[in-house]
């Protein structure tokens, strides 16, 4: 297979994976209200989150490399889910996101919450979805 057409299948797979796993499957709302917070309590929800996330993730990947029969090598994988499980915790902790959206003009962006809109979260999406694309790279070239 292409490698430019494995990147489209994976990025593909990603998305849906982490659609999944990030809203429904792969993610309580304890863990979602407790993630960010301060010390071991905050690292245990995310840690527990990221597993699950990527247990899904792992899934789907794996069925679709299955049914697809698409060519990947271990450290393909190793290297796409781990590159996101380590992004995804970091930028989980919210922090991050603040501090970026602080320090590139957006603050206004980033208190933004009504009418069904959330600064924050919109951004943190954004930045799952950039990083799910350099995953998707490294599942198709390495």
């Amino acid at each position: 297979m292409n490698p430019a057409l494995a990147f489209a299948v994976f990025s593909a797979t990603l998305f849906a994976a982490h659609q999944i796993a990030d809203h429904v499957l792969g993610q309580t709302d304890n863990q979602a209200s407790h993630k960010a917070d301060p010390g071991l309590t905050g690292w245990r929800h995310i840690l527990g989150h990221v597993l699950a996330y990527h247990l899904v993730m792992a899934v789907m990947v794996t069925v679709t490399i299955v049914a697809l029969d698409v060519p990947v090598t271990a450290t393909g994988i190793a290297a796409g889910l781990a590159f996101s499980a380590i992004t995804h915790a970091f930028i989980d902790r919210r922090w991050p996101v603040r501090w970026l959206l602080e320090h590139t003009g957006s603050t206004p962006f980033s208190r933004l919450a009504g009418h069904g809109i959330n600064g924050m979260y919109l951004a943190d999406q954004a930045l799952h979805y950039a990083c799910l694309w350099i995953s998707a790279l490294l599942l198709a070239r390495l």
